[in-house]
Parts: structure tokens; sequence; C-alpha cells
């Protein structure tokens, strides 16, 4: 590292007279003020030149698509390598590569293997970690596809991803060589590319969000019905803040992966479809959560077209939906609440942000009363600061009463008990927001923020 020459004239003083400096009354406590000095600045350096860090110098402009199979039961957590792929493009932000914007409930880390350097870094949850909270994974060992887009390393790479448990502690690891030269690195996105059209397209991937809509239980013959309910997903989005008004930020593509079969399956109702991502109801036997484990498939259906956050459509009307954040929202086309719950799902997956109903006293086995949701949009007051704290007045009481007069519903920010599916100990920003009830107009005004600051970490340089 090259430091300013006012640095280096305190390191070269520093290093040269401490002991003399240190030998006098008069200048020890100087001496001991300029370590602190000299560390607090270097310190700065080194932060600034990481976030400084050049996309150039270390990645092509490629994707590396890494899958995983996540496997275990609520006592023991392993992870697994599946393949390696690469992709035409990359799609990922270019800037703030070795920062997070939310914790989530997992992790990848890439580091330059040569140096050790921190060269990328992201932030996931599974469906995997929420059934490790379900009764069933008390008696049942299960494995699931993960798949997560990194960006190509020009050199050998070492990349770690880590689940977290309810306490944010990590409960399992994986630490894996990559070398960009690997002849069995799988090349997709070549030929074969899944028919396309563009809903929104305002920039380049380099410099948007590329939002990919995704056709589930559509056959050949049903394509220009999904492409009309994909317009609908569109414009239900970016008619709610803060996307309306950063809608220059965002391309939004729909994909019409055919299915063979009509619909999604039941099983509740013993139906089951040959879909194009396999997915299904009944998920964790929930008969209204629509869900599906065939990851690997739906990123495969994506290769060749540039993408970071994925929206499937499933064709029928039965109410339900799921969104996992950076992995995908799957929501139905054709039932009377389409479109807010396409924008609710789309809050999970793509804003990382809680569900705010509440329906059992009991506390909820994700979000332990000792720890502070790493969702921006609820809080258990461990660390209330991190929060909302700044948007309410002062004195406001905790739990605040709920309104129970427009517009102050909706938009009147407090400390709200009841959030993260109970009742007690959870606390949300408005008695009532998108992320609670599909008959909210919008995003109270801190899921707004939230939202509004990811998208400026992804975008802005």
């Amino acid at each position: 590292m090259t430091f300013p020459d006012n640095i280096r004239a305190i390191h070269n003083f520093y290093c040269i007279n401490t002991n003399n400096l240190i030998e006098c009354p008069i200048f020890a406590e100087n001496a001991k003020t300029m370590k602190k000095t000299f560390i607090f600045l270097l310190c700065s350096v080194m932060n600034i030149t990481a976030f400084a860090q050049n996309f150039d110098d270390f990645f092509e402009d490629k994707t590396l698509r890494v899958d995983y199979i996540f496997t275990g039961d609520a006592g023991h957590l392993d992870i697994y390598l599946d393949e390696l792929s690469s992709l035409p493009e990359w799609a990922g932000r270019r800037h703030h590569l070795s920062e997070i914007p939310l914790g989530g409930n997992g992790e990848i880390t890439m580091k330059d293997k040569a140096t050790g350097q921190v060269i990328y870094r992201t932030s996931f949850s599974s469906l995997f970690q929420e059934w490790v909270t379900e009764e069933e994974a008390s008696r049942v060992r299960k494995g699931f596809e993960n798949s997560f887009l990194l960006p190509y390393p020009k050199k050998e790479a070492v990349v770690t991803v880590a689940l977290k448990n309810v306490y944010h502690k990590v409960s399992t690891s994986l630490t894996h060589e990559v070398n960009p030269n690997d002849i069995l690195i799988h090349q997709r996105g070549l030929a074969r590319i899944t028919p396309h059209r563009y809903l929104l397209q305002s920039g380049s991937s380099k410099d948007c969000i590329d939002v990919a809509i995704m056709a589930e239980g559509y056959t050949e013959q049903e394509m220009d019905l999904f492409y009309k309910d994909a317009q609908t997903a569109c414009d239900a989005l970016f008619s709610h803040e803060p996307f309306k008004k950063l809608k220059n930020k965002f391309n939004v593509v729909a994909v019409a992966s055919p299915s063979q079969d009509s619909g999604v399956s039941v099983p509740g109702k013993g139906e089951w479809k040959s879909t194009a991502v396999s997915s299904h109801f009944n998920t964790f036997y929930s008969d209204r959560y629509l869900t599906t484990s065939r990851v690997k498939s739906i990123h495969n259906w994506l290769a060749g077209i540039p993408y970071e956050h994925i929206i499937i459509l499933a064709n029928t009307d039965t109410y339900g939906g799921g969104g996992i954040y950076n992995s995908y929202t799957l929501t139905t086309a054709h039932h009377p609440m389409f479109k807010p719950v396409v924008v609710h799902e789309f809050g999970h997956s793509f804003g990382g942000l809680a569900d705010e109903y509440a329906y059992t006293e009991a506390p909820s086995p994700q979000y332990p009363y000792e720890v502070e949701p790493w969702e921006q949009n609820i809080t258990s007051l461990v660390d209330f600061e991190s929060k909302w704290k700044d948007m309410i007045p002062a004195h406001t009481p905790v739990p605040t009463p709920v309104a129970t007069q427009k517009p102050d519903i909706y938009n009147k920010v407090g400390v709200y008990e009841g959030a993260g599916y109970t009742k007690k100990g959870i606390y949300r920003p408005v008695t009532e927001c998108r992320m609670k009830i599909n008959e909210a107009p919008a995003f109270c005004p801190v899921c707004q923020r939230a939202l509004e600051r990811l998208i400026n970490f992804y975008t802005e340089k």
C-alpha cells in the first residue's frame, strides 16, 4: 500500500522518535496520542482503499454461478458444492464490492487467493434455513438447492459461504477455491436462450438493477397471457414508492419459460403438474405457501439474460406466494390480490423486508426477543437505534397505540407491537403497511426509506 505523504511522515516520525519521546515526560503523552492518530489515519486509508476497489482489477465482465446443496436438520447443517457455471455477462453491482447492505441469514465472501483481499461479498436467505425452524426438521434430514451469482474472477479465488442461525451466529460454512480456467466450469447462456421481452429498459446492466419476471405454469400457447401478466406485475411494482421515483434505475425483462402443463401443483388436492420450475403450494404443509426447491431450474432458464433479482409468476387463481431475500419472489398471477401480493413478496426478495403481521401470542422461532432482527422494518428494541428511532417524535410511547384514522394508519410512524408472526415482543413501524396487509395502499415510510437506501447502494457509485 502506498501511503499519502502526511501519513508517511507521521509513520516515519513515530517509528524513529518514539523511544526518545517516551524518555521525555513532557512528550510522553504526545507520543501516545501520535500513535493513536497514526493508527486512525492508517485505518482510514485502508477503508478508503477498500471502498475505491476497481471492479476491472479483479473481475471479468462475466458471472460465476455457484450452486450449493444445503443439507441437514434442526441439529446439524452442512453445505456441499454442487456445480460452477459461467454466464456471459455480469449484471450486478460494480462498486461497494466488499460491502453488504443487509445481514441476511447467510453470507458469501470471495477473496483473491494470492493476497487474501476480500473482493466481493453478498448476503441472502434460503428456504432451507426457514425449514430448519419447522417441526419436521427435528425428525427428518433434507437437502435444498441454492444458486448464487458472483462476479467472475480473473485469478484464482477463495469463496466462503456461511449460514447463520436466528442469533446471527455462523452455524456452518464451506470454503472452496475457484480456478477461473477450470475446464469443468459449465459454460451456460451462449445458445438456446429462453425467449424474452423487455418491459422496461432504462439503461445498461452496468448502471441499472436487472429484474427478470419468469413464467411458471404457462404453456407455449399461453405466452401472450404471460406477457400480459408480467406487464401487470411490472406496473404494480412501479406504482409504489420508492420504485416509482427511481424507475430509471431498473430494467425489467419478461422471460417466457414454458411448461408442459398449465397451472401449478397443489399437493393438498393431489394435483401435480409438469412445470418450468416445479413450484407447488403446501410448502411446509401450509396451504398458501407457494415455493419451489428447484432453484437450479430457475437459473438455467435465465442463463444468457442479464438478471439480478427474480419474480416468478404462477399461472393460477389460487391465492398464495412467497419471497426469499436475494433468492426469488413467487406469486400467483390470477388471484384478485395479484398486484398487492407481488409487490409484498418483492419487498421480501429484493428489499429484505420482514412480514409485519402477527397471528400467535407465542414467540416466533425466527425472531428471538434477545436479538435485533436484521430486517429493517421490524425491531425487538435490542438495537432500536439502528432502525427507525430517528423517524419518531421524542417520548413516543412503546408500544404505540394503534392508529384508527386514515392516513395515520398508513404513515404515522411509531413502535407498534406485533410483527414477525408474533403479537408480543416484536414491533413494526406503522399500524398498517404493504408488508402487513394487502389493503394497505403503499409501503410505510420506514419500508420506503429502507428500499431507497438499498436501491442507491446497488446503483450509486
